[in-house]
């Protein structure tokens, strides 16, 4: 493939065909419940930076992962994010301002109950990372490895940027898995993803001092324009690139949005030593699923 330079930035030449009416048709989404990506999805996912697949996660283990959710939330077990935590939009000022305990995200999932254990390892989980990644799998257990509840009144805006802006690994190829555990909308927060952004290189300057796109540059925001809302249904799985361009919006409903999510690198991109993302251990995904 071929790059070409537009407005400080390199991409490589590449169509995005029909990306609007993909993500918003359930007829032609990536919808398949089979054990990997078809042919067509692998090359959307190549094209864009993400795909979903509709009903990936069985009911079963949607409500068990849901139930714990509800009850580390109830009983606000730690490690816990809360909204005033981050500062965002939409934030409240403290942890004691009104509603300062809104809780953000319920970190360590891996360590919450043996069914997100049992999501993060799932085969159909699994053999579409491994169409996209290879074989020999490792999740980050320091990075994502969570789940994110945008909860009504005290939720906040999240800008646009690339997860990659936080990990320090040897190769810029992570992918993350982002599970509905509920209606996910644009009322809501669903997530918003820039197609191809995953395939552009931008200059320092096109940032803000917190690594968020800069939506005041007239070049950004023409990108930014491009954007896909990504609407999921309970049990969807959304799979993007670490370089691909996401946001949020606030919660604008009276419910709160669950979704768990896990972040996957190929076994010989190795977090850098010294780094935060080398110090925690990780899960190693064994070579060959169990009988």
């Amino acid at each position: 493939m071929g790059t070409e330079s537009v407005g400080g930035v390199r991409r490589e030449c590449t169509s995005i065909p029909e990306v609007l009416l993909t993500m918003n048709d359930p007829v032609t989404a990536a919808q398949s419940p089979a054990m990997e990506f078809s042919a067509d999805e692998l090359e959307f996912f190549e094209q864009n930076g993400f795909a979903v697949a509709r009903g990936l996660c069985e009911e079963s283990l949607r409500a068990e992962l849901l139930q714990l959710t509800l009850d580390g939330l109830q009983r606000d077990l730690p490690p816990i994010e809360y909204e005033a935590d981050v500062h965002y939009p939409g934030s409240p000022e403290s942890r004691t301002a009104t509603g300062g305990r809104t809780a953000r995200r319920l970190k360590q999932a891996h360590s919450r109950g043996i069914a997100f254990t049992e999501w993060a390892m799932h085969p159909k989980v699994i053999g579409r990372l491994r169409q996209l990644l290879g074989p020999e799998l490792v999740m980050p257990l320091v990075h994502h490895n969570c789940v994110m509840t945008k909860q009504p009144q005290f939720s906040s805006d999240t800008g646009w940027h690339q997860d990659i802006r936080y990990w320090s690994f040897a190769e810029r190829e992570l992918v993350s898995v982002w599970l509905a555990l509920g209606q996910e909308d644009t009322q809501n927060g669903c997530l918003q993803v820039i197609p191809g952004s995953h395939r552009m290189l931008f200059d320092r300057e096109r940032f803000d001092d917190d690594l968020f796109f800069r939506t005041d540059l007239p070049e950004n925001q023409e990108l930014i324009d491009q954007r896909v809302m990504v609407e999921l249904n309970p049990g969807d799985v959304l799979f993007f690139h670490c370089r691909t361009f996401h946001a949020a919006s606030r919660n604008y409903t009276s419910q709160t949005k669950y979704s768990v999510v896990n972040t996957y690198r190929p076994e010989m991109n190795r977090p850098r030593p010294g780094t935060r993302s080398g110090t925690w251990p990780e899960l190693v995904i064994p070579s060959h699923d169990p009988a």
